[in-house]
């Protein structure tokens, strides 16, 4: 099968991200045995999902990996001009859900397996699909937890998320959190009674906002097109009616850091302002009041050397030979750089079609993405590297 026919049966599989990925993995599975590959599973705690992993080659050498998640985001609400699991084709474009985010890279990659598996590789290839992504990265924390104990690590890293097959060597870290306040309910015509968590959730609301403010002052990277960290509170629940003061509030926000910032630390300051300022206000007048942090999320920043090897190891591969500008969304490279594997990220398609209706990827996009596949089997045929 070539890489399009490849992808049609990928699409196929709904692999939303609140779903199980093993079909679709199950599908890979056969794919390596029957050329001879063994592969190794990191699952989820129910069973329900899985990330493979597998070494082509030589087992004793660093070598190179392929990487890419297979769930793709809901089409709920979305409207498609066609079925978005049944890939559709025209001269240009292949239409489906996953086209281009992100299982168009996946498809170029086992289009490969022939030619990979037909060579006597001096270099290995290691190939690293994920589950969960779009939630967070979920399933790229368990593998490289699992990877963690490998003796021999993979040494550079491509991560196929679509950047038009330019070569892109940063993006923004990501945590997200459930803040809960809980104060003291009581009838609106006797407020000093109570602690209105919707009061004091508002506050902590506004500190954030303002740490917003200040990021955009401070550390600025203009190679990004926000070219500052961001701090975003994106819903709010609190309250049962006017005429009663609210016991619990709750909102969500997240930071999306630069990568040459702690993210650590920025967390820290908005809990010391909660705990240290808003809930010892509270508590002198309700002990029991309450803030709670509960982390939804969180994803390192990737920060990738021009000068490093990966870089020109791509260069030397990719018939796109262009360097592209950092982003401001995440990928799972931060997290396997955390591993000390050298990343870029690099694949087909373009995050402009990601998450939307009618999402697809070029046919010409796809051709690039498997001569980069070719190029790097031969190079890993002729050369032994990464010792």
């Amino acid at each position: 099968m070539n890489s399009e026919e490849i992808l049609a049966r990928l699409i196929a599989f709904d692999t939303t991200s609140t779903q199980s990925n093993l079909e679709l993995i199950d599908f890979v599975r056969n794919l390596l045995d029957d050329h001879g590959i063994a592969s190794q599973l990191v699952h989820n705690e129910d069973q329900s999902r899985a990330n493979l992993y597998t070494t082509i080659g030589p087992d004793n050498i660093g070598g190179v990996m392929l990487s890419g998640h297979t769930d793709v985001v809901p089409t709920t609400g979305q409207d498609w001009n066609s079925d978005p699991y049944q890939m559709k084709a025209n001269a240009d474009y292949l239409i489906g859900r996953g086209t281009c985010d992100m299982k168009g890279f996946i498809a170029c990659v086992l289009a490969g397996l022939p030619q990979i598996t037909t060579t006597q590789l001096q270099t290995p290839i290691h190939l690293a699909f994920s589950y969960d992504e779009e939630i967070g990265c979920v399933g790229a924390r368990k593998l490289v937890d699992s990877m963690s104990t490998f003796e021999v690590k993979p040494r550079i890293g491509l991560i196929g998320e679509p950047t038009d097959m330019s070569m892109v060597l940063g993006h923004k870290g990501k945590v997200s959190y459930r803040v809960t306040v809980n104060g003291l309910s009581c009838h609106s015509a006797y407020i000093s009674n109570g602690v209105n968590a919707v009061e004091y959730a508002a506050e902590l609301i506004a500190f954030i906002r303002t740490m917003n403010s200040r990021a955009q002052q401070q550390t600025i990277d203009p190679s990004y097109s926000v070219p500052h960290s961001t701090f975003h509170v994106g819903n709010i629940n609190g309250g049962t009616a006017l005429n009663i003061v609210p016991k619990t509030c709750e909102f969500e926000f997240e930071i999306r850091n630069l990568p040459q910032e702690d993210l650590d630390s920025l967390v820290h300051e908005i809990k010391l302002y909660a705990n240290d300022v808003l809930l010892v206000d509270m508590q002198s007048r309700y002990p029991q009041s309450e803030i709670s942090f509960d982390e939804l999320s969180y994803y390192p920043g990737l920060h990738t050397d021009p000068a490093s090897t990966v870089m020109d190891y791509t260069r030397r591969i990719n018939p796109v030979n262009r360097r592209g500008d950092n982003v401001s969304f995440g990928t799972e490279a931060g997290l396997f750089d955390s591993l000390g594997i050298n990343c870029v990220v690099c694949g087909p398609g373009s995050i402009d079609q990601a998450h939307k209706p009618d999402e697809f990827v070029s046919r010409v996009q796809m051709k690039y993405c498997d001569e980069m596949i070719k190029n790097l089997v031969h190079r890993c045929r002729e050369t032994s590297e990464f010792r």
